[in-house]
């Protein structure tokens, strides 16, 4: 996928959904993998040119494993010209080694956003990117329905009350695939993330699950994507007009 055409998915998202405003400061919440990483570069090229001026800053919660080393990320924030901070942390040994929770996901999501939700407000940002494609938009509707009993997947955009912030996703419109194809073709630094539940979530099987069905059945994805966006679900209405 070339950089023209990552731009035009997230512009479209930011449009559709109203996602920046004038004098915004957004955080963009870059743990080092592919999709985070994507979000910062087509929001750096956005902020060039888009008609409503914003800032960027660049925020990594580093999960206290061993070997992660977010240096190339701290070159390429100073290469596009995005401010650029790290917030220590001991999430992964709380979780894994302390606690040994069985099922870590739910718990470490939230301690996460806890704490780039605490340095975005200690940076003056209004809002927060967060690097959540199509597929996973897809993926959490699925793990909602069939272990949680309801109709739910991530929002478009949504307000953090307690924060008083805005969360935003601008990749909600890119595939998965065309994400790993920008990444290799502009070879972009990933950091690798060796968490211990990787590949065993209820995620992965969601995942494979949604990749066998649609070898049966016709677009599948592309279907239940536009049902999401036709249906109820909180914050899935775009605005007036669009």
């Amino acid at each position: 996928m070339k950089h023209q055409k990552l731009l035009s998915y997230v512009r479209k998202a930011v449009e559709d959904y109203g996602m920046i405003s004038a004098q915004d400061h957004i955080a963009v919440g870059v743990s080092g993998g592919k999709d985070s990483l994507c979000t910062l570069l087509a929001l750096a090229s956005l902020r060039r040119f888009y008609p409503a001026p914003f800032r960027l800053t660049a925020i990594t919660v580093s999960m206290g494993f061993e070997g992660m080393d977010f240096s190339p990320v701290a070159q390429l924030c100073e290469k596009i010209e995005v401010p650029y901070s790290i917030v220590e942390t001991d999430i992964g040994p709380i979780i894994f080694d302390e606690r040994k929770e069985k099922n870590p996901c739910s718990l470490c999501s939230k301690m996460r956003k806890g704490a780039l939700h605490d340095r975005a407000q200690q940076l003056g940002c209004n809002k927060i990117a967060l690097g959540h494609n199509k597929d996973d938009i897809l993926e959490t509707f699925f793990l909602s329905l069939f272990y949680e009993g309801r109709i739910h997947t991530f929002a478009p955009k949504s307000f953090l009350d307690r924060k008083q912030l805005w969360s935003i996703r601008p990749l909600m419109y890119v595939p998965e695939g065309e994400i790993r194809s920008y990444v290799r073709q502009n070879n972009l630094p990933i950091v690798k993330n060796p968490c211990p539940a990787d590949g065993t979530t209820k995620r992965q099987q969601i995942k494979e699950l949604i990749a066998s069905l649609s070898k049966e059945y016709d677009n599948l994805e592309g279907k239940v994507f536009s049902a999401i966006r036709h249906s109820a679900i909180p914050g899935w209405a775009p605005p007036k007009g669009r």
